[in-house]
């Protein structure tokens, strides 16, 4: 069996030789051997693990997705994040390590997107008030003072 995992940026997985795989969905954890029925799920955030016929496997964390069945011979999963990794426990780990970065840089995000807003805010309200230096850029009204 042939299984593919890829992003909109990389193809993650490419394998031929795959005896079964396994995931989760909403329903639950479920299995695919080769010659399945043709087959698709939405996949939450989920571990793909696969065996290959010489008993080598892999895992995949998966942010979401969807996972086809094809023709019996194919599983294919399209999904906006994935992290590959042979080891179990090494994937968990750089999955939470990657994880917590990602939640730091998005609450940064959050953050200056605040500032920013209430600069603007700011610079409305001195506009509505007749200060015409809240528009015009001149000292002590300039829109990147008023940021910090």
């Amino acid at each position: 069996m042939r299984l593919v995992i890829s992003t909109p940026f990389a193809l993650v997985v490419e394998r031929d030789g795959v005896g079964q795989v396994r995931a989760q969905d909403a329903t639950g954890s479920f299995g695919l051997l080769e010659r399945h029925a043709d087959f698709v799920t939405a996949l939450g955030p989920s571990v793909v693990s696969w065996r290959e016929r010489d008993g080598a496997e892999g895992h995949c964390v998966v942010r979401n997705g969807i996972l086809a069945m094809r023709g019996g011979h194919e599983v294919a999963i399209a999904a906006p994040e994935a992290v590959v990794g042979d080891d179990l426990d090494a994937l968990e780990r750089r999955v939470v390590a990657e994880t917590g970065a990602l939640k730091e840089e998005e609450a940064c995000a959050r953050a200056e997107a605040q500032r920013i807003e209430i600069a603007v805010i700011r610079r409305m309200l001195g506009y509505l008030r007749g200060e015409r230096r809240a528009l015009s850029g001149e000292a002590g009204g300039a829109f990147g003072e008023e940021l910090r």
